[in-house]
């Protein structure tokens, strides 16, 4: 009997642990209703339709196909983006991205679609980070240079000990 408690204790103890070792799932951005990229159709859908059946977009360029910046005329940008993407966290484990969806609509001049694009976490480039530092100029400190290294200068800075700089003529007052 007293076994069987110790096991089932046991069992419970270990259901408890492995509780909190499953995966957590974040989602970030932007996340469709029912509507799929596929009901946006080029050259037939304006900016109003693309509006109504997806939202608002995650964000909007103001750049042209060449990277130049138009002027910047609300309601009337090129390209718009909607952007959702899937985090997963195991523990104590940094979030890993298990998906990522990108819906890009481009615009035309009179704001129809010309040109749908979807990408995924395929699609995606991973990005080094410079993490090199830049050394600073003149020579590393020690913790007892910083602590006893301005002993030296704090007897210019007693009240009454300070130094008469000016010269004979001189009026702070007066201004030549």
């Amino acid at each position: 009997m007293a076994l069987r408690r110790l096991a089932l204790a046991g069992f419970a103890a270990a259901t408890v642990l492995t509780a909190g070792c499953t995966a957590t799932r974040d989602f970030h951005g932007y996340v469709p209703d029912q509507a799929l990229p596929e009901d946006v159709k080029p050259a037939v859908d304006t900016r109003s339709t693309v509006l109504a059946r997806l939202g608002t977009p995650s964000t909007a360029s103001i750049f042209d196909q060449t990277g130049v910046q138009e002027r910047f005329t609300p309601g009337k940008e090129k390209l718009w983006v909607y952007m959702s993407s899937t985090r997963e966290r195991l523990a104590f484990y940094y979030p890993k991205v298990v998906a990522r969806h990108i819906i890009a609509v481009q615009f035309d001049e009179d704001d129809v679609v010309s040109d749908v694009l979807v990408y995924d976490t395929a699609d995606g480039r991973v990005v080094d980070y410079n993490s090199r530092v830049t050394p600073t100029r003149g020579r590393e400190l020690g913790i007892l240079e910083q602590l006893f290294g301005s002993l030296g200068s704090l007897r210019n800075q007693l009240p009454g000990m300070e130094q008469d700089n000016r010269q004979p003529g001189d009026n702070p007052g007066r201004r030549n």
